[in-house]
């Protein structure tokens, strides 16, 4: 499994997004001093109703819980758009 597929599976596991969207931009940090351990550079977009009524930071604390060990293992750096429904 991929780790857009891991990323994708565990975001859709936890939030039950009705919009997800998950871009690697690793490509864009090559030879960045983070990106030097493997680790990636990613971009989401998740809709879910599980945001509505939270704060932004709220939301990307249920994103960073949702990835849980990815963030240490696979993710280096993710750009987060995290909206309810409603906001759409």
């Amino acid at each position: 499994m991929t780790r857009l597929e891991q990323i994708r599976g565990a975001l859709q596991a936890a939030l039950a997004p009705q919009q997800l969207d998950v871009i690697d931009e690793s490509h864009k940090h090559l030879g960045h001093e983070g990106a030097r351990d493997g680790r990636g550079h990613f971009r989401v977009r998740v809709v879910s109703e599980q945001f509505a009524g939270k704060a932004p930071l709220a939301r990307h604390r249920l994103i960073y819980a949702a990835l849980g060990e990815l963030m240490q293992t696979d993710i280096h750096a993710l750009a987060i758009e995290a909206r309810a429904p409603q906001e759409q």
